[in-house]
């Protein structure tokens, strides 16, 4: 029996429909610049939050309405998630799909057990997969809700405990692999510390780095050849935590010999817990050669932890959009809806109107990124603000013809530099608003 009888497959309607059931924005086979829709954006949905978020939080219980969901750890009751999770997916047109080995399946009384879980309840994602042709986007492994990890895995003061994140996670990566995911995410969920005095740094980031390798070694040896991502946060569980921003991540990689390997997935509420946007985050990782995939959601800025709400702001999708597609788009990663529903919208239903929700927005994105860009105007004023670079003595420079002392006697003759240029960042803002409306 269907879970979602009362839906539809959600359909495109067009800006003028009223109907919260529909996409205004989203025309999946539109094509823009070249690519559909669906292939700009590669729509994907986090199983975890979709799933298996029940709505507790410090001060209360659990508030969703599943009435799929038995509420026990049986695996017949976590395949049937599976089953009425391919239905949501198909009825809401995401072509792919992500989940934590955890999320999906239970532990066992022992490690041998938790494994035979996961293959039970990967059975039915196979099956699902196979029928409805949608896709793994990316797998991970849960190296942080149990508390074998209250310090951490890979960066763990137990040396048992890696060793029991390196089997998961060798078990994640054959999951991965038997499924055709086309990615795997490393987010360490207590890779930091809270006490510097009883922490060995040092010997901590050397043991993530190890770890990492261990993992991308064996995703080869068993013809795993997926991209693999890494997931920026800067704090919450920890307080200082080891991938704190898309900077830090790739000096990391950089450092231990990993940046041929792994690339990023940028999530928006982790940049605005470091203090910046997405689209910096975004553009520092496309910059760098380094941008891979976006956990598609938002925060609250009035509040100061992972709030993982849905995206809404068509400003910041236009934004990441015009970054995306500056650097060529995805091509193994997608925009992944890390995104839970609030606890006061506890019914089925409200999980529809946040994925349309979320959908609409950076459809409208895309539709107002490609406007700018066809248009030229902002490629334009960049240009001319740095047009100093492209003849004289910039282009000098630029081409390694100079050294201080050359540059030394050029100013002894010139004097001075010539006088600035405003950078026009009101009339930019007010260029932006003349597309979003």
């Amino acid at each position: 029996m269907a879970a979602f009888s009362e839906v539809s497959k959600i359909q495109y309607e067009g800006p003028e429909s009223k109907n919260p059931l529909a996409f205004r924005f989203y025309n999946p086979d539109e094509v823009i610049e070249g690519k559909k829709m669906k292939d700009h954006l590669r729509f994907c949905c986090a199983f975890w939050h979709t799933m298996r978020m029940n709505g507790a939080d410090p001060f209360g219980v659990g508030t969703m309405l599943r009435p799929w969901d038995d509420g026990s750890d049986s695996i017949e009751n976590a395949q049937n998630r599976v089953r009425v999770f391919f239905e949501f997916l198909e009825k809401c047109g995401l072509g792919y799909y992500a989940f934590h080995d955890r999320d999906v399946a239970p532990e066992g009384a022992n490690f041998a057990e938790t494994c035979k879980n996961l293959d039970a309840v990967v059975k039915v994602f196979k099956e699902e997969s196979e029928r409805t042709g949608i896709k793994m986007l990316w797998g991970t492994a849960n190296l942080f809700g149990n508390p074998r990890y209250m310090h951490g895995a890979a960066t763990s003061c137990n040396a048992t405990s890696f060793a029991y994140a390196a089997a998961q996670v060798k078990k994640a990566l054959e999951v991965s692999l038997e499924l055709g995911a086309q990615g795997y995410t490393f987010w360490g969920g207590r890779e930091g510390y809270q006490c510097i005095w009883n922490t060995d740094m040092k010997r901590e980031v050397d043991h993530l780095a190890q770890f990492m390798h261990m993992a991308v070694d064996y995703a080869r040896e068993i013809g795993f050849k997926g991209q693999f991502y890494f997931e920026p946060k800067p704090k919450e569980p920890t307080k200082h935590q080891y991938d704190f921003d898309v900077a830090t991540c790739i000096n990391f990689l950089r450092a231990y010999g990993l940046d041929k390997d792994v690339k990023m997935n940028i999530e928006t509420n982790h940049a605005t817990l470091a203090g910046h946007s997405v689209e910096h985050e975004m553009e520092v990782a496309g910059s760098q050669g380094f941008l891979g995939s976006v956990d598609a959601n938002s925060g609250d800025m009035l509040l100061g932890w992972d709030t993982d709400q849905f995206p809404t702001d068509v400003y910041m999708t236009t934004k990441m959009m015009l970054v995306l597609m500056k650097y060529g788009g995805f091509t193994t990663g997608g925009f992944n809806f890390d995104a839970k529903v609030r606890r006061e919208s506890f019914e089925p239903i409200d999980l529809f109107y946040a994925h349309v929700g979320g959908m609409d927005a950076f459809a409208k994105g895309l539709r107002v990124a490609a406007a700018i860009r066809a248009d030229g105007v902002f490629d334009r004023m960049l240009k001319e603000r740095y047009a100093s670079w492209d003849t004289g003595i910039g282009a000098e420079i630029e081409a390694g013809k100079h050294d201080f002392k050359s540059l030394y006697n050029y100013m002894i003759e010139k004097g001075d530099a010539d006088p600035n240029k405003s950078g026009r960042q009101e009339l930019i803002e007010n260029i932006l608003n003349t597309f979003m409306f």
